[in-house]
């Protein structure tokens, strides 16, 4: 019972940067402008948050150049895909690939290293008791002890659930993927709800990369390991949803913490156990698109 009840609570921390990216794309492809340079923005994110804390000490800094840098970075994409016209698929593979070349040069002029930059001095992020809440058996352990990080991705959830489905803004979102023709009749341009939404996806993967980062209190070459296209996973399998994101995002959450738990458990090589998360995604595109095509059929 206390091992399940561990392996859920690190799901939920898990989850946790994998919710930022996907609730963050799920704005760009409400609009038909799949972002696929979320991995990018992540790296982004957990780079920038590090160097500011390492000149700083400030973490509210460190969040706040994540945010900035990744701002720049979805600008960027949203001004080259918008403006000139550029393949979003070919430009957001080469965001991506920017990032991972540019942490790494940028950490080389900085730190003088090209891998681990660890903040020794860094504070720890405080972790949050819910009163009353954390004396519920299960349910306390699940939801009380984490930290901000953890709360502000569902609440940040929450916030575009309640602008996608409840808001003006909201219904000319979701109108820029379904008809962006008939949106332009009515004298509202596609473009510019397309280039914010850019903007608010490299807000939330900001966010998203700098728990990376603050939570392990070091950058890591490649620290977003994928996660950037899990969150893509999360999207579709969600359904498009906010909903749905916070259901996929705990799922993959879960894989992962089993899979770190098992390592100590079972005999089987640690690649095929690290690989495990990254099967399971595999293994989630399959039967939704197996379900998908079912559902056309019927």
């Amino acid at each position: 019972m206390k091992n399940s009840l561990l392996i859920l609570h690190s799901a939920t921390v898990i989850m946790t940067p994998l919710l930022f990216a996907a609730t963050g794309g799920l704005f760009t492809e409400l609009t038909g402008m799949l972002n696929i340079a979320l991995e990018g923005l992540l790296l982004t994110g957990a780079f920038f948050s590090i160097a500011a804390i390492y000149y700083t000490g400030s973490i509210a800094a460190g969040i706040a150049s994540a945010i900035l840098a990744s701002l720049v970075l979805s600008a960027l994409i949203g001004f080259t895909t918008l403006k000139l016209r550029s393949n979003v698929f070919i430009t957001g593979l080469a965001a991506n690939l920017l990032a991972a070349g540019l942490t790494v040069v940028l950490s080389q002029r900085l730190f003088n290293t090209r891998g681990v930059v660890v903040l020794n001095d860094m504070r720890k992020i405080p972790s949050i008791h819910i009163p009353l809440i954390k004396n519920i058996p299960v349910i306390g352990e699940l939801i009380s002890g984490h930290t901000l990080y953890v709360y502000a991705s569902w609440l940040l959830l929450l916030a575009a659930w309640i602008v996608i489905s409840k808001t003006p803004i909201g219904y000319r979102i979701r109108a820029c993927g379904k008809d962006s023709e008939a949106l332009a009749s009515l004298g509202i341009k596609p473009e510019s709800y397309r280039f914010a939404v850019f903007l608010i996806s490299g807000i939330y993967c900001g966010i998203g990369g700098s728990f990376l980062s603050l939570n392990l209190g070091a950058f890591v070459p490649n620290v977003s390991a994928g996660k950037g296209w899990i969150a893509l996973v999360i999207i579709f399998l969600g359904g498009r949803k906010p909903q749905g994101l916070l259901a996929a995002a705990f799922i993959f959450g879960l894989a992962e913490a089993f899979s770190n738990y098992a390592q100590g458990l079972f005999n089987i090589p640690a690649d095929f156990i690290l690989a495990m998360p990254y099967l399971f995604t595999l293994l989630a595109i399959v039967l939704a698109s197996a379900y998908d095509k079912a559902g056309m059929r019927n």
